[in-house]
């Protein structure tokens, strides 16, 4: 496992939710592109996202990182609210930084596009935030980064700067960054789709071990539908800002029982 953080019991003393979308709106302008979405993703579970671009998939990752803000509704993180916080007569209120910045430590995203510091070497960019973020010793965090670095198969690559590694490399590195902050929760973001299709596998089999060797919670959005097969307990179409179908995935991509999966499956496999 990598946390120690402990799931918080719900009144009936079962284990919260990982992450709970309770009626989530989100909206820019007119353009609606989460419809009053109701979500839950066990402790542990791996989720994986599906459906055509605009769907609402990426943006659920966005507001978890706290990229964006919820139009209506409460996103709830380990069963206490996330996007809102306790105001006056324990009402809640949309959350302020403060408590945004505490509650996010908990999540780890790797985005489509790398974002590593081209000016540090490897090792600096996977120890950076658990120093400056976490607090962490240097020297803990160097060696928890090495660990991590043999973990994505880069431990050679310690001293390079990103720019001198491929693609895939590099992704890896960012995988490698996001779990040195210990987080419950991992979101992928369609995090091959910058990659050269050679550079796919190698990634992908990376994103497997994570999977199947811990318990950390993971929700992924992907076009990559092997992948989401090999290592979902669960999957969810989207449509409109909805959820139209959820099940195991030897369900969903074997006998997908909505006209719209059956649709958009049609037309990416």
């Amino acid at each position: 496992m990598l946390t120690d953080e402990s799931p918080t019991p719900t009144e009936s003393g079962a284990a919260a939710p990982a992450v709970r979308f309770d009626q989530v709106v989100k909206r820019y302008g007119d353009n609606t592109v989460l419809d009053h979405l109701d979500l839950e993703v066990g402790r542990g579970e791996r989720v994986t996202l599906i459906g055509p671009s605009g769907s609402g998939k990426t943006t659920i990752l966005r507001l978890l990182m706290t990229l964006e803000r919820v139009t209506e509704g409460v996103v709830h993180v380990d069963g206490e609210p996330f996007s809102h916080m306790p105001g006056r007569g324990g009402r809640l209120v949309p959350a302020d930084e403060r408590h945004l910045r505490a509650r996010r430590r908990r999540i780890g995203m790797v985005f489509q596009h790398f974002n590593l510091f081209p000016n540090m070497k490897v090792l600096d960019n996977v120890t950076e935030a658990p120093v400056h973020v976490l607090g962490m010793d240097r020297d803990e965090a160097a060696e928890r980064a090495r660990g991590l670095l043999e973990l994505v198969g880069l431990a050679d690559k310690q001293d390079a700067h990103p720019t001198r590694l491929s693609g895939g490399q590099q992704q890896r590195v960012a995988i490698a960054r996001a779990l040195a902050m210990r987080p419950d929760i991992l979101l992928l973001d369609e995090v091959t789709s910058a990659l050269d299709p050679e550079l796919v596998a190698g990634v992908l089999d990376v994103l497997r071990d994570i999977a199947h060797g811990t318990d950390i919670t993971l929700l992924c959005v992907t076009h990559e539908m092997g992948f989401a097969r090999d290592v979902s307990d669960r999957v969810l179409m989207f449509d409109g800002g909805r959820v139209v179908e959820s099940g195991p995935p030897e369900r969903i991509f074997g006998s997908p029982e909505h006209g719209r999966t059956r649709e958009f499956l049609g037309a990416v496999l």
